[in-house]
């Protein structure tokens, strides 16, 4: 049966629809996307545990981590045995970390959580992540923007379908519990319960991508697709680089810069986003915005972060990579400042700036494999995207950071003031310039990092005709070209040869 997982059984059949895939990547990151939900239990297992909120916080922050470490070290690992292996192997991680943290929970031992959870869940969220992607970008070479968004959509989605998932099911296994009061606390039978349920449950989810997702044959392209198209445009190649060598050039590291600043900046405001509603618009210590409202914003922020991954990266097929960027980053500071300096005069201002700098970050998610293709064509660009995901995990820990900084020496949380905030946006948008110019300088990748045409997929070979697409025979010209169409390489970058 495991057999099945192996990556030739994977290759699409004759007449497989390419529209097939982005349901298969949704059904793994929604799963996934729980990861934002975590806060809805937060407090029961603070009661619980009888722990600190640090030491509860630290299950999400392992998880991040883990994250990016494992999408980085298995990056290669899963390009070499296909989507389908690399979902089921998340899928079980993922589940036995829900298993391990009910384990946990009910001896009442954290670092059970820890290990379940943060370790072993963090893991499947890594792999997870990144395992959709290369196939996606492969399936819809005309649209990478849309098809990545399509799928990574469904990781800031996932908390809008688990938070009131959590909350229903914490109810259901205890009827004490009032998920409408913020106070409220389930028991430690009703948590051991949910984390079951919602481990067993996301594995049955997740195994419809695992039997649902293909490959395309080689040299399968969409039908009237003309790949001479898509290189025309500036910073496409129709080339190939390996991770090993990805990570060797400088435009790699520009382009994990760049990641880094948008999503630092976006976390700072997505992890204080409750209390900065309500600090925002306090007065005499009273605050004007109730604990329900700032609960309906952080929902509101949820669905934003969720539409910009799909509209914002779409936006990038008709655009570019590098313009999008330039309005992530460009716009954002222009909407970091307002927010820092108007943002307390109008609760809709404060709600429309925050919804569209969310937006920002969520699309930053989204655009950047299609930005990787872009550069590093689609050979090896799973595993890239796997070790510029490390820029996620260091803006995880380096955004709250800033921020809780900034508000530590400002006062005590539920007597600040939107004053308080400016200092740490004022600092976001000095990051977010340094991400603009990091952008700015970003080049073609040069020819001396290209692999031979034998070492990558360009080989031409016998396609297979599918549904959506046509046969076509790659031309030796094609298939050797090292060249990009947006000018010559810099040249500036020290060989690996």
């Amino acid at each position: 049966m495991l057999s099945a997982l192996d990556h030739q059984h994977t290759v699409a059949p004759p007449g497989y629809s390419r529209w097939l895939i982005p349901p298969a990547a949704l059904s793994v990151h929604l799963c996934i996307g729980q990861a934002y939900a975590t806060s809805v239990y937060k407090n029961s297992l603070i009661a619980h545990f009888g722990a600190s909120q640090t030491a509860i916080g630290i299950i999400f922050s392992i998880a991040i981590v883990m994250l990016g470490l494992s999408a980085a070290v298995g990056g290669t690992w899963v390009e070499k045995n296909g989507p389908r292996k690399a979902m089921f192997v998340s899928a079980v991680f993922w589940a036995a970390g829900f298993l391990v943290g009910a384990l946990g929970i009910a001896t009442k031992q954290l670092w059970l959580v820890y290990l379940g959870y943060g370790f072993l869940g963090g893991i499947g969220l890594g792999i997870g992540y990144i395992s959709p992607v290369s196939t996606l970008i492969k399936w819809f070479p005309d649209r990478p923007g849309l098809a990545t968004g399509l799928a990574i959509m469904g990781f800031g989605g996932g908390a809008m379908l688990a938070s009131p998932l959590s909350r229903q099911l914490l109810s259901f296994y205890d009827p004490d519990y009032n998920s409408a009061d913020a106070s409220s606390v389930a028991s430690g039978s009703a948590l051991v319960w949910l984390f079951v349920t919602l481990g067993i449950g996301y594995f049955v989810v997740m195994m419809f991508g695992v039997a649902n997702v293909r490959v395309p044959a080689p040299g399968w392209r969409p039908a009237g697709f003309d790949p001479a198209t898509v290189a025309a445009k500036p910073l496409v190649t129709t080339a190939s680089v390996a991770a090993s060598n990805a990570i060797r050039t400088r435009s790699f590291w520009l382009l994990w810069t760049v990641l880094f600043c948008n999503v630092t900046a976006g976390i700072g405001i997505l992890e204080q986003a409750s209390p900065m509603i309500q600090d925002f618009f306090r007065d005499n210590g009273v605050s004007g915005v109730g604990v329900a409202a700032a609960g309906g914003f952080v929902g509101l922020l949820s669905l934003f972060n969720m539409a910009g991954r799909f509209v914002w990266s779409s936006t990038s097929d008709v655009i570019g990579r590098k313009p999008i960027y330039m309005v992530y980053l460009g716009v954002g500071m222009v909407l970091y400042a307002l927010l820092a300096l108007v943002g307390h005069a109008a609760t809709a201002l404060f709600v429309l700036l925050a919804c569209v700098i969310l937006s920002f970050y969520g699309g930053g998610f989204a655009t950047v494999p299609a930005y990787l293709r872009d550069l590093f064509g689609t050979y090896q660009v799973g595993a890239i995207h796997g070790r510029l995901l490390t820029a996620w995990s260091a803006a995880g820990v380096a955004g709250p950071l800033i921020v809780n900084g900034f508000l530590d020496a400002q006062g005590k949380p539920g007597t600040l003031t939107a004053s308080a905030y400016r200092p740490a946006l004022f600092t976001m948008v000095g990051v977010l310039a340094v991400g603009f110019v990091a952008n700015l300088l970003i080049r073609p990748v040069p020819e001396r990092y290209h692999e031979p045409v034998a070492a990558t997929d360009g080989v031409p070979v016998q396609p297979v005709a599918a549904t959506d697409g046509v046969p076509a025979q790659p031309t030796a010209a094609t298939a050797t070209s090292g060249t990009t169409a947006s000018g010559a390489p810099d040249g500036t970058e020290g060989s690996t040869r």
